[in-house]
């Protein structure tokens, strides 16, 4: 007699377990603890086997002898269901460990090492918010264009289109990683150029008039805050340096003899050594600022520990309390002001482009940059502090 959803619902537990059965081998066994599972009974190769088909009511009688119509199939086609689902479950554990998720995980343990950590932790955020979820459990080597267009379209749809760009690249070097890790022929995120729209290009805000940097300039040499934020403020249009460059400088780094700042690889964006000439205006406030913190490791330590850096927020605060805006000016945009006048005045847009520490696509011509240009940017970094000297002493007109 066939089973009934009611007669599965009032179905009670007993002091033992007991069968109901549907027919064809399909029957629900109820256990004394009340559970309530399916278990299909058949024959393969003169054996009595038995499969479990899973837990009532989550499946439901249709669902129980859809499962038995389909172990029919296969018993019609000489396949023993038990090793088929042995077979789809060790599947299913090689797409997990060739999984987009795993994949790109094992990309970022590997490469990571060699970036700054708050690249890192850019990238991982991305891939965990917007890549991961999308394509969870799924093998790299399934998933399509069209399936990583759509992804990208989601990032697109809330405004963030500079940042579905950075997932188009990062997806595209975890393809190519498991490319030659075997576990990927072809890296999808190529079929996609110019799929996405422009991203426009964001500058840092800055100031750039003459006359504008020289009130800044002014205010910065009346600043009244801390006397190591203010060396701060005076170094950052010097050397246009990364604010996590200068706000993470070492005493070490420095030979005053020599004139010049090496920061080490491992502290630089582009993990290349860099070496920033030191004017007699910046040496001049280096050794201001020696006797107050020469003795630890730090140019500008923290406030509340000399062991740790200065916050990286301090010298976008100290320009806030001079009266700039976060839109109007940043310590970032110290490095645009330094590269629109230079570039104005006719430097050598190499050399520039070296002293900013702008990676070099072309290997063998960043070698030369780095080795030829040395003398030039000793010149052109003097000739600032000397243009910058000039802009702080020329007032604005009185109608201005």
């Amino acid at each position: 007699m066939k089973l009934k959803d009611t007669a599965l619902k009032n179905a009670k537990p007993k002091d033992k377990a007991y069968k109901l059965f549907d027919g064809g081998g399909l029957y629900l066994e109820v256990t004394p603890a009340g559970g309530k599972y399916w278990r299909l009974k058949y024959r393969f190769g003169g054996k009595e086997n038995r499969l479990a088909l899973g837990v009532y009511p989550e499946v439901s009688l249709a669902a129980a002898r859809e499962k038995r119509h389909e172990t029919r199939e296969l018993l019609r086609n000489n396949i023993n269901p038990a090793i088929k689902r042995k077979m789809m479950k060790s599947a299913s554990a090689g797409a997990g460990a060739n999984s987009f998720e795993v994949v790109g995980r094992e990309w970022l343990a590997k490469f990571s090492p060699n970036w700054e950590t708050s690249h890192t932790n850019n990238i991982k955020g991305r891939l965990e918010r917007d890549v991961f979820p999308w394509f969870k459990g799924r093998a790299i080597s399934e998933i399509t264009a069209p399936e990583l267009l759509d992804c990208l379209r989601r990032v697109e749809k809330r405004g963030a289109l500079e940042t579905a760009h950075r997932i188009l690249q990062n997806v595209g070097a975890i393809f190519r990683y498991a490319i030659v890790t075997g576990r990927a022929e072809r890296d999808i995120s190529a079929d996609l150029r110019g799929a996405l729209p422009p991203a426009k290009q964001k500058h840092h805000p800055t100031i750039t008039d003459p006359k504008a940097i020289g009130i800044l300039l002014r205010l910065i040499d009346g600043y009244e805050g801390s006397f190591v934020t203010k060396c701060a403020l005076k170094l950052a249009p010097l050397l246009f340096i990364r604010p996590g460059e200068l706000r993470n400088g070492e005493w070490k780094e420095l030979d005053i003899d020599k004139a010049e700042w090496r920061i080490p690889p491992e502290r630089m964006k582009m993990r290349q050594l860099h070496i920033v000439p030191l004017s007699k205006q910046a040496i001049a406030v280096l050794e201001e600022l020696r006797p107050l913190t020469g003795s630890g490791k730090y140019l500008f330590p923290s406030e509340r520990s000399r062991d740790r850096p200065m916050s990286n927020n301090t010298v976008n605060a100290s320009l806030r309390r001079l009266g700039y805006g976060k839109e109007e000016m940043t310590g970032h945009g110290f490095r645009s002001m330094a590269s629109t006048l230079l570039n104005e005045d006719g430097w050598n847009r190499d050399a520039i482009e070296r002293q900013l520490a702008h990676g070099e696509r072309d290997k063998v011509r960043g070698a030369y940059n780095y080795a030829e240009l040395l003398p030039e940017r000793r010149k052109m970094m003097q000739w600032w502090a000397d243009h910058l000297d000039e802009m702080a002493k020329t007032k604005p007109d009185p109608e201005n």
